[in-house]
């Protein structure tokens, strides 16, 4: 029995599913893919139960406003309900199957006392984190034992491969009532995904390749799009910021060539480009490899150079373009949101069945599907970098080194005991009730996605930050200081680098 064909999505089986979900992130693609999923094993007849990441792991029942808070984000954020969400990871009752979704609630699965447990992976998040603890213990929940269910071919078999644990996959679909083929006239443009809050997605490369077509090329145009943030540039572009999913399948229709940089897992978004008749541009990597088809995208070697070598030899090719356009709308046509569900639940069905041993065969050859050589450009000689490119790439470094600079800071500002007990002031109901008639509704929320820059700047401006910063001047607290510190006890010095 194979999990890859499109299937009736109504079991015959019904059970109750536990889900133990990280806090919502407002445009989480992780977290839209999770829901998506969730419904489709609902409309199978399965009754699943939605446990979400609260801080402290409170418990938060119905007609609490945290829990209704929950239910309009599920709804206004994913479009997405269900009759079983619970705040905090409280799990009663009796289960069929439990499914982790994140590194760092595999763990806690795996203690559940549920006999079935499953990994819903997205992504290889140990990659997320530099090499250390985060990395590793990133890397340790794909040995706890929980069956893999992966989006993407790449995913199942490095579990095999690594870490002796055999699962399945579902691919990567798109939906077809939204991306596809307009039939209007393509500008000579690129569409290019950079989000500097997501650094697998590699903002720097994509701006850099860009930096060098717009040099070589001033007539492309250039397209960012998918974060609020603005990245750091020096090229005439123009920049969409966020975008609804309308608005996508018009750009990938209105460019001719699409650049998604995905150095983990791969997005969905090529997919969704090849679907709209977009060819793609990605880095080769193991990752990409095994998912990727090679009539729809183009891989080039990790140096924005190659990249960008890559980009304008299909800007240059009309007739190769041509062949990629019709080759991707061609090739995500069956591929729809709906044979993706059909896959998954098809997976779950065999893991209820008790049948989760049929993956170890099922997919003990998955070999890549990309087989070119990629994209490469000859070694660096002198002169081949121009200096403004030079200075370019110097400005670009150093925006990061600035941005690194505002997370440290902002870890070392939310880590101290004392900004800590201020935030535990304002959860209080009278501070909150105060709150809310001087500075009105909403005062509370904040942008997930927010810069660490202003967001430094913005905590830094604070009343509450100045006035922690005032008590440490004082002469009592500097006495309390030394008594509890030691003598050599000196307060750390406010930076001024991220003004």
């Amino acid at each position: 029995m194979s999990t890859h064909a499109a299937t009736s999505l109504r079991s015959s089986r019904p059970s109750r599913i536990a889900w133990v979900v990280p806090s919502l992130i407002e445009g989480s693609g992780g977290h839209r893919t999770i829901f998506q999923n969730i419904r489709a094993l609902i409309d199978a007849g399965h009754e699943c139960h939605v446990y979400v990441e609260t801080k402290g792991n409170r418990e938060l029942g119905p007609g609490t406003p945290e829990h209704e808070q929950v239910l309009h984000q599920m709804r206004g954020y994913f479009g997405f309900e269900c009759p079983h969400v619970h705040l905090g990871w409280h799990v009663k009752g009796e289960f069929d199957l439990v499914f982790a979704t994140a590194w760092y609630t595999a763990r806690f699965v795996a203690g559940l006392p549920i006999r079935r447990k499953a990994y819903f992976v997205q992504d290889f998040e140990a990659l997320f984190m530099p090499m250390g603890d985060g990395y590793l213990i990133a890397e340790n929940s794909f040995r706890l034992g929980l069956t893999p269910l992966t989006i993407g071919r790449w995913l199942t078999g490095k579990m095999r491969r690594e870490f002796d644990s055999h699962g399945t996959f579902f691919e990567f679909c798109a939906d077809g009532k939204v991306y596809r083929p307009l039939g209007k006239p393509r500008e000579r443009a690129v569409c290019v995904i950079c989000q500097p809050e997501k650094p697998r997605r590699c903002p720097v490369l994509s701006v850099e390749t860009m930096g060098i077509i717009k040099h070589h090329h001033p007539d492309v145009k250039v397209y960012l799009y998918g974060s609020r943030e603005k990245p750091h540039t020096w090229f005439e572009h123009t920049n969409l910021g966020l975008v609804n999913v309308e608005q996508c399948n018009e750009l990938y229709n209105t460019c001719q060539v699409g650049l998604c940089i995905s150095s983990s897992n791969p997005s969905r978004i090529p997919f969704e480009m090849m679907a709209a008749g977009l060819p793609v541009v990605d880095i080769h990597r193991e990752n990409n490899v095994y998912d990727m088809p090679e009539g729809g995208v183009l891989l080039a070697d990790q140096r924005p150079e190659a990249i960008a070598r890559a980009i304008m030899s299909l800007l240059d090719d009309p007739a190769r373009r041509e062949s990629m356009s019709r080759f991707g709308v061609e090739y995500m046509k069956p591929r729809t949101l709906e044979r993706g569900f059909a896959q998954f639940v098809a997976g779950v069905e065999l893991v209820l069945a008790d049948r989760a041993g049929e993956f170890r065969e099922m997919n003990r050859v998955l070999d890549p599907m990309y087989r070119r050589a990629p994209v490469r450009m000859p070694a660096a000689r002198p002169g081949d970098v121009t200096p403004q490119e030079l200075a370019a790439a110097a400005d670009v470094e150093q925006a990061m080194r600035r941005r690194l600079e505002a997370e440290h800071e902002l870890a070392f500002i939310d880590g101290s005991r004392s900004w800590r007990t201020v935030q535990a002031l304002k959860r209080t109901a009278i501070y909150r009730a105060l709150a809310h008639l001087r500075f009105g509704e909403g005062w509370d929320r904040a942008d997930p996605n927010e810069d660490p820059l202003t967001r430094l700047g913005r905590i830094k401006g604070s009343r509450s930050y100045q006035l922690i910063q005032q008590s440490k001047a004082t002469g009592v607290y500097r006495w309390y200081a030394r008594r509890r510190y030691g003598p050599d006890f000196a307060p750390p010095q406010p930076t001024n680098q991220h003004s």
